[in-house]
């Protein structure tokens, strides 16, 4: 690809950077911002760059925040006798999007995958765990993708959680094995968490 500016290529070099944006992307969103006026690229740059700056993660679930705890956690009318764990943010938004989940959420930050390099020490397992001995909630909801490395990680933690008194339970297989949660439907994602299952006869189906 041919730049007659050097300006235009370092941008294009980063936006493409981005997961999902190639090049030719990239050169489109670059020469979108040429189109704009000086001040709207300098409040679409201070923008980004002032969210990066002051992006918390939540220190009771690792949600993003704006403040220490996120509006779920400080969210007194949600359910705080259940947690449901998920593997990222984006998982988060996406059973949010169902309205069908009125509990609160634990972001463990990835998933279990020696081939990767992931091991649990490298996850929100620990904080997890420390945080049930802690709130003591009722119930503990499973929502993973439903792949080896899901069923790995939600394996571990339940071995890690067999002294204490908890339900611990997964979402229904709503969602077809390798999918993947943010690319589920909504409604297929609110049916699999209303007929969620205990993890211990979901394992025993496998």
């Amino acid at each position: 690809m041919f730049f007659s500016s050097t300006l235009v290529e370092n941008a294009v070099n980063e936006f493409a950077k981005m997961p999902g944006i190639g090049k030719k992307t990239a050169l489109r969103l670059v020469l979108h911002l040429i189109k704009q006026s000086p001040e709207e690229v300098n409040l679409f740059s201070e923008t980004i760059a002032k969210m990066r700056a002051g992006i918390k993660f939540c220190s009771r679930c690792n949600n993003i925040s704006d403040k220490e705890v996120c509006n779920i956690c400080s969210n007194t009318s949600r359910k705080q006798e259940i947690i449901c764990v998920v593997e990222n943010i984006r998982d988060v938004i996406a059973i949010e999007s169902t309205q069908q989940y009125n509990g609160l959420y634990h972001v463990l930050g990835g998933i279990i995958s020696p081939l990767d390099g992931v091991g649990p020490e490298q996850l929100a397992i620990e904080s997890l765990i420390n945080r049930i001995e802690k709130e003591k909630p009722e119930e503990l909801i499973f929502a993973l993708n439903p792949t080896i490395q899901g069923d790995t990680t939600i394996y571990y933690i339940q071995k890690k959680l067999k002294d204490i008194n908890i339900k611990i339970t997964t979402i229904a297989r709503g969602i077809a094995f390798g999918g993947e949660l943010e690319y589920a439907d909504e409604l297929t994602l609110a049916r699999s968490l209303q007929n969620r299952l205990p993890v211990d006869s979901y394992m025993n189906t496998r």
